[in-house]
């Protein structure tokens, strides 16, 4: 392994200081994010604008190494899901989702999570580490290009009518991990990616989506305001103890001060909720009731996901006749609403399903502890709490 720095985990701040401690103006690291970033390229020697002196020197003391994909499946829908080695057995996953008007890239921020939460199939793998700048970057690096090399072919056919350039259009950070658990490698990459020279996107077409970190929740606000979407996944403390266990830390009345605080700072006048539907445990008319309430307070609006179940859970998926009740209530009292449409589902990139092989080494435990259960309509589902 080369023990040259990687430039996709550089943006042009770092870049700038980089190049010009070495002799060399300010416009280079421009320069070089287009190359890098714009073009794709990962071969000095290709940068033919640059000095053939220059080209050398950072083939000297810089790579352009990218991650390396060990599967890459494709939906029946169009989704995209590719596993990527990032070393000692650990992988994670990256998911495109394309439709008409956008194309979406779900990229990861950690192998494995901390967090732990029942629904999802990452919490149960446990948490190995943080991922760099560059491993967060690369995943954008490497798919763009990627989807770039099939747009062209599919123009060639008469087949695409969009630009290449243009096939990421928007940017979640919901992939693997809690994102702002990873603050100090998430803010270079959030900066690659709305620079005009590397990505070039819109505050509001990024997205960072927390399970509820609220003193960084401040610090992004402040650092580089991005769309904000925040795990609630249920209306009341006692509930998201249970299903989002960082609750425990920062209850909703903490975190909802914390969204108004951003949306201070926000481009977009709203928070998104995310609230997955899980049968007979957060879709009751009550619950709706509650998140009415909760909606009073911060300005927002509801995305509704169909849990993806998986065998370790022990959950179900509410109905579609709960999910079509449950959202009508919630618009009736005037909240924009929305249900997600499940997508990946058969390559297991469905939200909750992003699943590699991560291996546990942390210190964290999990302990099943009887009288902690959530209880449904047919029984109990046993609820795993997190502890040091």
């Amino acid at each position: 392994m080369t023990d040259k720095q990687n430039l996709l985990g550089m943006d042009l701040e770092t870049l700038t200081s980089e190049l010009q401690e070495a002799g060399h103006k300010p416009f280079r690291a421009k320069q070089l994010l287009r190359w890098v970033h714009q073009r794709s390229e990962a071969d000095f020697s290709n940068m033919t604008d640059l000095a053939k002196g220059f080209r050398a020197q950072l083939e000297d003391r810089y790579c352009i190494h990218s991650l390396s994909p060990i599967l890459d499946k494709t939906s029946n829908d169009g989704t995209r899901k590719w596993l990527f080695d990032v070393g000692n057995n650990n992988a994670i996953e990256t998911v495109f989702i394309p439709e008409d008007d956008r194309g979406t890239l779900c990229i990861s921020s950690q192998a494995g999570c901390t967090v732990a939460c029942p629904f999802c199939s990452t919490g149960y793998q446990g948490f190995n580490r943080n991922l760099s700048t560059a491993e967060i970057i690369g995943q954008l690096w490497y798919a763009r290009s990627e989807l770039q090399k099939n747009q062209s072919v599919a123009r060639i056919d008469g087949q695409m009518p969009v630009e290449p350039e243009r096939v990421v259009s928007n940017v979640v950070m919901m992939g693997m991990g809690e994102p702002l658990l990873n603050y100090k490698e998430l803010l270079p990459a959030l900066r690659l990616m709305l620079d005009d020279h590397a990505y070039g996107l819109s505050r509001r077409r990024v997205t960072v989506s927390t399970s509820g970190v609220v003193p960084m929740m401040d610090r992004l606000a402040e650092d580089c305001p991005v769309a904000l979407a925040v795990s609630l996944h249920a209306p009341n403390d006692e509930l998201r103890d249970r299903l989002v266990p960082l609750n425990k830390k920062y209850p909703l009345r903490e975190l909802l001060a914390a969204c108004n605080r951003y949306l201070e700072h926000a481009p977009r006048d709203f928070v998104t909720f995310e609230y997955i539907m899980l049968d007979g445990v957060n879709d009751s008319d009550q619950h709706a009731d509650e998140l009415i309430e909760i909606a009073k307070q911060v300005r927002c609006k509801l995305n509704l996901i169909p849990f993806n179940p998986f065998p370790q859970s022990g959950l179900k998926r509410s109905s579609n006749n709960r999910v079509r009740a449950f959202s009508e209530r919630l618009q009736n009292a005037g909240i924009v609403t929305t249900t997600r449409k499940t997508r990946g589902d058969d390559i297991d990139a469905a939200c909750g399903q992003l699943a590699g092989d991560v291996k546990d080494r942390t210190k964290i435990t999990q302990k099943r502890r009887d009288d902690e259960v959530i209880p449904v309509a047919d029984g109990v589902i046993p609820i795993y709490e997190v502890r040091q």
